[in-house]
């Protein structure tokens, strides 16, 4: 079991940058609003996002991710860089679709002169529906992801259970070649079975 703990952690370190990456999804998305609340105020589209740091703050505190990537936009409007190429620069690092889609709708709504303040309305709603779906998928599924889990341990509990109670009781298992190939080849089923199991459960919208 041994070399198989490495592509675990390596699983679980995907895992992280998946939910890192969805929590700053919807951190952006509430950033946003601020933004268009700064804007429907009569701000600057520049000072807008400025604005939105201070809110921010306040609703995630100032360690958070959006806080840092909104500093991040702040210092490089103050060097002269555009605030449409800082946020399609952010949607490509966080490798998040909905930043880089609004990047894009951004930029084009930026260099053709459009009203602003409605399109940062239509993108945040266009992506307060896409997690709403996110959301009720992830209920639904919420049980069966449950289950998964509890059967994914299962096997090593009842083995673990007869190790316990019944010394020796796999011997004949993993003394001889015979019995290490029948347990190896149980061990890929069940490695196949996780691997389908993960790629079930995780709907993507």
């Amino acid at each position: 079991m041994f070399p198989l703990g490495i592509p675990w952690f390596v699983i679980q370190k995907e895992r992280k940058i998946k939910k890192d990456n969805h929590d700053l999804g919807i951190q952006f998305k509430d950033a946003m609003l601020a933004v268009l609340a700064a804007q429907k105020a009569g701000y600057s589209i520049e000072n807008s996002f400025s604005e939105a740091i201070h809110d921010m703050r306040i609703l995630y505190g100032n360690k958070s991710a959006i806080c840092k990537e909104l500093q991040r936009i702040e210092q490089g409007t103050k060097n002269s860089v555009t605030i449409e190429s800082m946020i399609r620069e952010l949607g490509k690092r966080s490798n998040n679709k909905d930043i880089e889609e609004f990047a894009g709708v951004f930029a084009v709504a930026k260099r053709s002169g459009g009203n602003m303040t409605e399109t940062i309305e239509r993108c945040i709603d266009v992506i307060g529906k896409r997690m709403d779906v996110e959301n009720e998928i992830d209920i639904l599924i919420a049980a069966k992801r449950m289950e998964a889990q509890i059967m994914e341990v299962v096997p090593f509990g009842i083995m673990t259970y007869i190790g316990i109670t019944n010394p020796g009781f796999f011997d004949a298992l993993y003394g001889n070649p015979l019995g290490i190939a029948v347990m190896t080849v149980c061990l890929a089923i069940y490695i196949t079975a996780y691997v389908m199991t993960q790629k079930i459960v995780d709907i993507e919208i």
